[in-house]
């Protein structure tokens, strides 16, 4: 998987007071803070990564795990939701609780992949997509769903060779992803083409990809790239408010926050420099940061959840710090 690659200027030290805070957190935020913003050894990140499982968030989620290997019975809804009652209503949220967001937050956090071992059969043979019952591995008909489930099928050692073919398949001509395709739209979406370059990035570092994925994986980059991550290539104008709003857990929507981060794991994983058109994003991610170095949660997204793994809006989030760190570092260190 991903390793470390330092890229600093001395400047970019953090404050003592700023390092101390981002080190008093859960397992699954301080070894990345470790890895990523102070280089630590690797010994030292990896022994705090090791303890995702046994403690905090990842241990607590792990918990609630059923015995057929689903989160809340159900594999992107909990069982029995009503899709038709209050908590469907417009306004409630998705509910984050089920089987796919269970995984997307393991995953994300970093979790080692053996301590569910036996979760990919088990998920196989019990756990059916709400849209048409079809198996868990298989996919569905959305994009985002099958951009999770690709990076959690390859991360669990599932086969999940079909999702990757079904994104060759379904490419808009302009280079992203719909998740309305299915309702004829012919146009790229911001929040689909970057949680499918997550989920295919993320692939293609654990099994080196393929050509046509990656030329996928590229074309999908020029999408937003063209767009500068937050304007129609039409008028200029700026895509939506949603652009700049910055909420952990990132969820499915769009923001420049995301995106950023996104285009700095992949430069690396590339070896290019960070490309100049993400200038005016990285600018929007610098002025949200305070005079503290923290940036504040400006937004949650509603629904059930399991339980809060960051502070509520309006106060300064240690993971929204750390990302936000994490892409200027990268940014103004390749600048210097």
């Amino acid at each position: 998987m991903t390793l470390h690659r330092g890229v600093l200027c001395p400047a970019m030290a953090l404050d003592p007071a700023l390092h101390d805070w981002l080190l008093d957190t859960d397992p699954a935020l301080r070894w990345q803070v470790e890895r990523d913003l102070i280089d630590a050894p690797r010994d030292e990140w990896e022994a705090t990564r090791s303890r995702i499982a046994t403690e905090g968030f990842g241990a607590r989620l792990l918990a609630l795990q059923d015995p057929d290997g689903q989160w809340a019975g159900g594999a992107f809804f909990p069982k029995d939701f009503d899709f038709d009652g209050p908590e469907a209503a417009e306004g409630a949220g998705q509910p984050w609780t089920a089987t796919t967001w269970s995984l997307n937050a393991l995953r994300d956090w970093g979790l080692d992949p053996a301590a569910l071992a036996g979760t990919a059969e088990r998920l196989d043979a019990n756990s059916r997509w709400e849209y048409d019952g079809s198996p868990y591995w298989r996919g569905e008909v959305d994009c985002c769903i099958n951009a999770y489930t690709l990076a959690s099928g390859v991360w669990l050692g599932a086969d999940v060779s079909g999702i990757a073919q079904w994104f060759l398949e379904h490419r808009m001509s302009d280079g992203g992803w719909n998740c309305e395709w299915v309702e004829g739209s012919t146009r790229s979406s911001f929040h689909s083409t970057l949680n499918v370059l997550l989920a295919l990035l993320y692939a293609e570092q654990a099994t080196g990809g393929s050509d046509e994925l990656r030329a996928a994986r590229h074309a999908g980059e020029e999408y937003l790239l063209e767009r500068r991550l937050m304007r129609r290539l039409s008028t200029d104008e700026p895509v939506g408010p949603w652009v700049t709003r910055f909420a952990y857990p990132f969820r499915a929507p769009f923001s420049v926050l995301k995106a950023t981060d996104y285009f700095r794991e992949a430069a690396l994983h590339d070896g290019v420099p960070p490309d100049a058109r993400l200038g005016d994003a990285i600018e929007v991610v610098r002025a949200a940061r305070r005079p503290d170095g923290t940036w504040l949660q400006e937004h949650r997204y509603p629904g059930q959840s399991w339980f809060d793994v960051d502070v509520p809006p309006g106060l300064p989030s240690p993971w929204l710090t750390f990302f936000g760190t994490r892409v200027l570092r990268w940014w103004d260190g390749a600048a210097a």
